[in-house]
């Protein structure tokens, strides 16, 4: 038969339950802290986000850098070992794979940080759009906020109608006005043709009664003869005398 545990025992095992509980509790928040379970920390901004990956993208950089030197190192430790030292051949040779595999493990990530960095500066990029696109929407639909379809459809028949009434205006305006309106244009032609016809027929009628015109008379020949040159001092002398002589007698 089972005796009832004394009241000090059962205070023993309690508090041992509430340590262990304690302990639990300790361990539990631990993890929630370990898998992201405990205060959720505020959401990075895009930019914040792109710095970051730009960050750790230097860091990786360095690390392959230095990885492909030790590479190289070991393999150029297992080329001067060779087969005079073959065990540390072997050894430097067992470094430098798993030296390639950290470099390979490197290059993988390094790539999966780039393409996360290309999405977030594509999706920065396309939400920076898809905003100016937003406020020139806004602003076309304020610019039309004011504009009724069927108010433009009026306003552009009124402007059709003055421009019609505009027109028929200047029409009247430039039209001659007066007797010249109440005047057949044709009968005009007409009567214009008939006195052509009669002024041609007066013509060909009086065609021989017309004057002959006088000849053209052209001056007469002068029938003294000038001098060819100028006669000398003794003969103009000689006939001043003879002149004198008759005009005594």
């Amino acid at each position: 038969m089972r005796t009832a545990p004394s009241p000090g025992a059962r205070r023993k095992r309690t508090g041992y339950r509430g340590a262990e509980a304690g302990e639990a509790r300790v361990a539990m928040s631990g993890l929630g802290r370990l898998f992201g379970r405990g205060k959720k920390e505020k959401a990075p901004t895009p930019e914040e986000a792109i710095q970051k990956l730009k960050e750790t993208e230097k860091i990786l950089i360095k690390k392959q850098e230095f990885l492909e030197q030790k590479i190289e190192q070991e393999l150029q430790t297992a080329k001067k070992h060779g087969t005079k030292n073959k065990r540390a051949a072997l050894q430097a040779l067992r470094r430098k794979k798993r030296l390639e595999q950290q470099l390979a493990q490197t290059d993988g990530t390094l790539s999966t940080l780039e393409f996360q960095r290309e999405a977030i500066e594509n999706a920065t990029t396309n939400a920076e759009v898809l905003r100016t696109m937003e406020l020139a929407s806004q602003g076309l639909k304020k610019a039309y906020q004011d504009m009724d379809i069927d108010k433009v459809d009026e306003l552009m028949a009124d402007i059709t109608e003055q421009q019609e009434v505009a027109q028929q205006i200047s029409d009247a305006i430039s039209r001659p006005v007066g007797f010249g309106d109440d005047v057949d244009e044709d009968e005009l032609l007409e009567e214009l043709e008939e006195l052509e016809q009669e002024e041609l027929a007066r013509e060909l009628l009086h065609v021989g009664d017309k004057e002959e015109e006088p000849p053209v008379t052209l001056p007469s020949v002068p029938s003294t003869h000038l001098p060819a040159e100028p006669a000398p001092k003794a003969d103009e002398d000689e006939a001043a005398l003879k002149q004198l002589a008759e005009w005594v007698s």
